[in-house]
């Protein structure tokens, strides 16, 4: 598949737009000659793949062959398979087969278009036969790493041991299978010496690039902030609501096959639920892919008992940097029996308005009407701050301001 030039392999190398930082040698290699550009190790590409080989694309990520020599990130040995890890603008390639005896030979190809700090910090190396532990190839800018249960959000964080040449130890990952008694993460903390210390979260879906989780607290109330990009999922808040969500997860990778660059959980309104029902909290988790586009799931957790799902939309803005105005309703049942229709908006959000078969209006961004327990059409509009106004995310034309 591939002949390397020059040393055979970098160890700790920098991914997406920041240069190749070499740490270590890994796997020596037998070709001879020159660098590629800039200095840096040069790896020339075979033209044809052979028979025999699995190739697998996440969404978006062609497999043409590359117009220029790539980065060479990794070549090694690693638990049994001969592991090349390649850098192509913006996509990653890995090609895998095993170092003795017969073996699949595998090609996998995943965009990393504008990766950053956070979604360049990882690239899955290899994983165990049955798929339940991986290890990971870790960015030079990454001085910590550990482990953690995204459903057990009271306990601490385990170290993992790391390589010098940024391999990390074997790590179990997140069965596809199965009930849902545990969801392994990785939290990683940056250098100062290279870009701003911090932590964040990096989850395993089954592919070559792991997933950033974040988390955007409520706009008011405790633990209230100003309205900002996502924040890390480290936190009390950010670690509670992420065990209540983790295992949903796989429907997500359900949704991009792969593609998948970012999970946010964005808690957008806290309303009181009627006859009782205590202080529930609207969330958004957005799926968002490499391409820009994302999938969102709106839910309702009420303060006893398990979230209810509000509305599903796919390849939209919503819940994103484009689209900060979120409006979303549901029927929902009171512990004395009764039903009522609940909706509730985001930041901006000034009054919402039901109309249909139910005909309601409330000041602020939370409303509770009484509704029969047939589920009639029911049409919801939200007035914002600016004078606009948004209707109900549905999954079909709703949620556009």
């Amino acid at each position: 598949m591939i002949s390397t030039t020059g040393p055979a392999a970098v160890g700790r190398a920098a991914l997406g737009s920041a240069a190749l930082i070499p740490a270590a040698v890994g796997r020596a290699g037998s070709g001879a000659g020159s660098l590629g550009s800039g200095g840096r190790p040069g790896v020339a590409p075979v033209a044809a793949v052979g028979g025999g080989v699995v190739v697998r694309a996440a969404p978006g990520a062609d497999t043409d062959p590359p117009r220029r020599a790539p980065q060479l990130l990794y070549a090694g040995d690693s638990d049994g398979r001969a592991v090349v890890l390649l850098l192509d603008g913006d996509r990653v390639v890995r090609y895998a087969e095993a170092v003795t005896g017969r073996g699949a030979r595998e090609l996998d190809f995943a965009r990393t278009d504008e990766a950053g700090v956070t979604t360049a910090a990882a690239l899955t190396l290899v994983r165990s036969p049955d798929g339940g532990r991986a290890r990971y190839l870790l960015a030079p800018w990454i001085a910590v790493a550990g482990t953690r249960d995204l459903l057990r959000a009271g306990e601490d964080t385990k170290p993992l041991a790391l390589a010098a040449d940024g391999v990390t130890a074997p790590v179990e990952v997140p069965r596809s299978a199965g009930a849902c008694a545990a969801w392994p993460a990785l939290e990683v903390t940056s250098s100062a010496r290279i870009v701003e210390k911090h932590s964040f979260v990096l989850a395993d879906l089954g592919t070559l690039t792991p997933v950033h989780l974040t988390y955007t607290p409520l706009p008011d109330g405790p633990g209230a902030a100003a309205a900002r990009q996502p924040r890390e999922a480290t936190g009390v808040a950010a670690r509670a609501a992420w065990a209540a969500t983790a295992c949903r997860l796989p429907e997500m990778r359900g949704m991009r096959d792969g593609g998948v660059r970012a999970v946010n959980i964005w808690e957008f309104a806290s309303s009181e639920l009627p006859d009782g029902g205590g202080r529930a909290v609207w969330s958004c988790t957005r799926t968002s892919s490499w391409a820009g586009p994302g999938d969102v799931l709106v839910r309702l957790s009420p303060a006893a008992g398990p979230p209810q799902d509000v509305a599903r939309a796919p390849d939209t803005a919503a819940c994103g940097r484009f689209g900060q105005h979120l409006l979303a309703g549901t029927r929902w049942r009171s512990p004395a029996g009764r039903w009522y229709l609940l909706a509730a908006g985001s930041r901006e959000v000034t009054g919402i308005t039901a109309s249909g078969a139910v005909r309601a209006e409330a000041r602020g961004r939370t409303l509770a009407a009484p509704a029969g327990p047939e589920a009639a059409a029911v049409e919801l509009t939200g007035r914002l701050a600016s004078g606009g106004r948004v209707t109900a995310l549905d999954g079909g034309g709703g949620g556009r301001d």
